[in-house]
């Protein structure tokens, strides 16, 4: 793979680049790859550097991604560890374009004054933001499907009470693994 182009939003750009072009550096320091971002109309380019690995530039996209999506670059910087990836739900895929339902259940997974959204991240340790048509979600593999299957649930209709449950059923379940893991370390 010699280099990968894609769009961001245009009011992304600023945050992706940082303070005095901050973060961009950390993302081309971390992964060893060139970043151009075209400011006129949201056009990213990675490229890799000479003996950089191949995978970094996937691992860059999902970094500018997520950045693009809305995360904090701290929140999207937690890409760079391996076992934590970025997961992209687009509402307009689940029911159309009608602006009206999007709008509705993007306030189903925000909840009043964001404490749906909250209680999804505390209970699964997952980050999720919900940015324009899309929701995204930032996690390990155990947070981050058991905050897609959260999300998923809202907009199927599905009650918060009973949402709510599910995340602290999840929660039990993804400690009692920790706990296993722990004693089974060497």
């Amino acid at each position: 793979m010699s280099e990968l182009s894609f769009l961001i939003p245009k009011a992304r750009i600023g945050v992706l680049i940082g303070q005095n072009g901050e973060v961009k550096a950390e993302i081309e320091r971390r992964l060893n790859i060139e970043l151009n971002v075209n400011s006129e109309n949201g056009l990213v380019t990675i490229k890799p550097k000479e003996g950089s690995d191949p995978l970094s530039i996937l691992k860059a996209k999902d970094v500018v991604t997520a950045i693009g999506r809305g995360f904090s670059p701290e929140r999207a910087f937690k890409l760079f560890n391996e076992d934590v990836s970025l997961e992209i739900i687009d509402l307009r895929d689940i029911i159309g374009k009608n602006e009206n339902a999007i709008r509705r259940l993007k306030g189903r997974v925000i909840g009043r004054d964001g404490k749906t959204r909250k209680i999804i991240e505390e209970n699964t340790g997952a980050y999720v933001t919900v940015y324009g048509y899309t929701i995204g979600i930032i996690g390990s593999y155990d947070a981050l499907s058991a905050a897609r299957e959260a999300i998923e649930m809202l907009l199927k209709g599905r009650q918060h009470s009973t949402v709510y449950k599910f995340l602290e059923a999840k929660r039990r379940e993804i400690k009692r693994k920790e706990h296993i893991e722990l004693w089974e370390k060497p």
